[in-house]
């Protein structure tokens, strides 16, 4: 029997074929606009908004089923939906549970296109925005007032690494009646189970560790019980599907995911406490590490750690130096996103809406791959030298 969280059990998928059936261990690539019924009373039954089943391609076919299912029984999730993107996650997420007149609480270390939906679109809709400190917990009580409708939360940051107190968070919502929603895209539902802590919805960048080599883009949503029927309502409404193809390779993705997980947070620390005792660092900001500020409720609600944390240097370095350092590196590719195999960097300086310890300094965030630990260290100490 396949365990509840086994994500690489046997999965038997079955076609015929003359009179042999076909097995497959991997769902075939379903693509189509046109659902045939086998039945005209299904077709009454579907032109009623009562078919039981999928009765057009905009609804998601049996790949995209096939993952959702998927990803629903690894989150401990009511029901799960794939999106094209995760910020095609995030956004529909946003639309489905806020209206003119609402409040939504933004966490200040979210994902920058997550907050830029929320000014530029939400807000048109006379929803307001108020930001919310990254390492908020149960002081989120003084924000919460009559027109709150959501939290939306990101722990640890992907930028910033700060941890918000779930648990804490989380009760005085429920007290309030406000839905919370987490961004779960760098722990991923292998080590941080929101929806088990509380959280009414969590969603995944799955075009990331989920995907695991850079090749697609993909966002999933999970929901709780409570909220499932309205997510479906609204689901059903804009008939958001996502590309057969690529549910196929995050599922794919899906198998593998523990195997990778660890392969990159055993880099990641190697990394990161070589960083931690060179020099030229100032900080390293890796919730793994027992210097980060809330190491403590790392500890207490994660199981591991991704590949992804940042640093600062001591100096403070001009662009034309931070190039400079960035351009010398040979493993380290220059790009966004993160989670591949391949390991990736970027560099800027960060703002905050609020009171942040490293204001203004460069930001070098590491993406840490499935390369050997010991050549990227190689290749940050060349890149250092560059710094002179």
């Amino acid at each position: 029997m396949t365990k509840k969280n086994d994500i690489v059990g046997w999965i038997d998928y079955t076609q015929k074929y003359g009179d042999r059936k076909i097995r497959t261990i991997n769902p075939d690539v379903q693509s189509g606009s046109t659902v045939l019924f086998n039945h005209f009373e299904d077709m009454q039954l579907a032109m009623d908004h009562n078919y039981p089943g999928v009765d057009y391609g905009t609804h998601g076919l049996s790949t995209q089923k096939a993952f959702e299912e998927a990803m629903c029984k690894l989150e401990n999730g009511h029901i799960s939906y794939a999106f094209p993107s995760g910020i095609s996650a995030i956004t529909n997420t946003l639309m489905a549970f806020t209206k003119s007149g609402d409040e939504v609480l933004l966490c200040d270390n979210v994902y920058s296109p997550t907050a830029s939906f929320c000014h530029n679109i939400l807000e048109k809709y006379n929803v307001k925005i108020t930001h919310i400190e990254s390492n908020i917990g149960a002081e989120i009580r003084h924000y919460i007032n009559d027109k709150t409708k959501l939290i939306f939360l990101e722990s640890p940051g992907s930028n910033t690494f700060e941890i918000q107190d779930i648990s804490a968070i989380v009760k005085e919502a429920k007290k309030a009646n406000v839905l919370s929603i987490l961004d779960n895209s760098w722990a991923t539902p292998l080590f941080l189970k929101p929806l088990d802590l509380g959280i009414d919805i969590t969603i995944q960048s799955v075009t990331k560790y989920i995907c695991g080599h850079s090749d697609i883009l993909l966002g999933c949503a999970t929901v709780n019980q409570k909220y499932a029927d309205e997510f479906s309502k609204y689901f059903e409404t804009v008939e958001n599907y996502a590309n057969p193809q690529d549910c196929y390779q995050a599922l794919r993705g899906l198998r593998s995911l523990k195997v990778r997980l660890e392969a990159h947070q055993k880099s990641a620390f190697e990394v990161a406490r070589w960083l931690d005792k060179n020099d030229i660092i100032e900080t390293v900001i890796h919730p793994g590490l027992e210097s980060h500020p809330q190491h403590d409720l790392w500890k207490r609600d994660f199981s591991g750690a991704s590949g992804l944390f940042a640093f600062t240097f001591k100096k403070s370095y001009s662009d034309e130096k931070i190039a400079l350092f960035a351009n010398s590196l040979e493993i380290f590719a220059l790009g966004f996103s993160w989670g591949g195999y391949k390991s990736l960097l970027t560099a800027r300086p960060y703002k905050r809406d609020g009171e942040w310890v490293h204001d203004g300094k460069h930001l070098v965030r590491l993406s840490i791959g499935l390369e050997d630990s010991s050549e990227l260290i190689e290749d940050l100490k060349q890149g250092f030298r560059v710094l002179g």
